[in-house]
């Protein structure tokens, strides 16, 4: 019994010696950060994600913190990024809005989420629509917001859920966003 008992907590014993100095390293090179993972869906790409927090939490159960996730590849010419996808993970449903496309075709009306970005605690909060994402719990984001929220210290969105209730999250943006600028052919300095 004393040697099934060991064989039992040997491994459990090795992967927790081994686990904290693999986290101590992906912390130590990206702290709070952006993480950086490879994703080969069909062509190669990369995954930053960063992790927020909720300043006003949804109604429903959402146990996971808000995530920015931005997947790049590459461009059209050899050294050259761009912007895959960005998107808003919420994790719970959020308000879908049906809104009026600027030139009718018939009787379409296109999905949005209305999200209020204030960057750097700024009185004035910029308001954008997102397309929702697949399973209505997060929404995609364009290229001229990821510049914005790069730029920026710290980036506040407020959106509502599908019951209409706000959530709010915040996001501190590393001041050292090199790599996603160049992976995603950002330049905030325009």
């Amino acid at each position: 019994m004393k040697s099934t008992t060991l064989l039992v907590l040997a491994p459990l014993l090795w992967s927790s010696l081994a686990l904290p100095a693999g986290a101590q390293q992906q912390s130590s090179s990206s702290g709070q950060g952006w993480r950086q993972t490879q994703v080969t869906d069909g062509a190669a790409s990369t995954r930053f994600s960063l992790n927020g927090k909720f300043l006003k939490r949804p109604a429903g159960d959402a146990a996971n913190p808000p995530v920015l996730a931005i997947d790049c590849g590459s461009g059209r010419r050899a050294n050259e990024g761009r912007l895959i996808a960005g998107n808003l993970l919420v994790g719970v449903p959020l308000k879908i809005n049906y809104v009026e496309p600027t030139e009718i075709h018939g009787t379409s009306y296109y999905p949005k989420v209305f999200v209020q970005l204030r960057f750097n605690d700024e009185a004035k909060k910029d308001k954008r629509q997102w397309t929702p994402g697949k399973d209505k719990t997060s929404a995609v984001f364009s290229k001229y917001s990821l510049k914005k929220m790069l730029a920026a210290h710290t980036v506040e969105i407020t959106t509502q859920d599908d019951a209409g209730d706000d959530v709010v999250m915040q996001f501190d943006v590393p001041s050292d966003s090199k790599a996603v600028e160049a992976a995603c052919n950002v330049d905030t300095k325009k």
